[in-house]
């Protein structure tokens, strides 16, 4: 699959380090080329040039990632990864087109929570559906809410299962075929992905983030909060 990512930060290298590892064909497209150059070249010497894909013979080919402008990545791109700061969208979007692309919006809107304890950190967000922004920027792109509940560091690592569970990336988005698609990018990064409906819910995901990496960098163990499946269930008030 093709994908452009837009952004040369920590999620970028993330999240296109793994694809590019599953023989996905990454363009990076950033303001700044200089970034954009630094992070394919730390992409591509991180798995020793070990890309693969393979051709329409079986046979494996190398897969380099490559810099290009934004533009340039978003044309090559069936898929487009938005790993920029909330900050930058409004910029991005107004000229840039996103058009017929499946867009994957993986940020968050965090600001810190100046009302938190001294000693404590914690945040807030600093608007309440950044998802919905976009899709309401590029009506004619197919938006997708995921990968934003987590650190970058956390999906650059390897370990993938938790006290027996394999970690999961929940899916907001309206459009079923590109939800397939984001499932299967996943799935690739070795992920189980769930849909959590449309993209209205992608709200609640943003604030899932804010509260728990909250809790997280409090010292609290945000998972201690949930039972497994087994042992969640809710009988309706008569």
């Amino acid at each position: 699959m093709r994908i452009g990512i837009i952004g040369a930060g920590a999620m970028a290298a993330a999240l296109g380090g793994g694809w590019t590892a599953a023989g996905h064909e990454v363009r990076i497209g950033a303001r700044s080329i200089d970034s954009g150059r630094a992070l394919a070249s730390e992409i591509n010497a991180g798995h020793g040039g070990a890309h693969r894909k393979v051709d329409s013979n079986g046979t494996p080919t190398p897969v380099d990632v490559h810099a290009t402008t934004i533009d340039e990545a978003i044309a090559f791109a069936e898929v487009v990864l938005l790993a920029v700061p909330v900050s930058a969208l409004t910029e991005l979007l107004s000229t840039h087109d996103l058009a017929g692309k499946i867009v994957i919006d993986c940020t968050n809107a965090f600001l810190p929570d100046e009302s938190a304890p001294d000693g404590v950190t914690a945040f807030v967000l600093s608007e309440d559906a950044v998802a919905e922004r976009i899709a309401a920027s590029a009506p004619k792109a197919h938006v997708v809410k995921a990968f934003n509940l987590l650190a970058a560091e956390v999906w650059a690592g390897t370990d993938r299962v938790f006290d027996g569970v394999r970690l999961a990336v929940p899916i907001c988005g309206d459009d079923p075929e590109a939800i397939r698609t984001v499932a299967h990018l996943a799935e690739d990064l070795a992920l189980q992905a769930f849909p959590a409906g449309g993209l209205h819910r992608a709200k609640y995901l943003e604030a899932t983030s804010v509260f728990t990496v909250g809790l997280w960098f409090a010292g609290s163990d945000a998972r201690s909060m949930l039972p497994p499946l087994s042992a969640a269930f809710a009988v309706a008030d008569a």
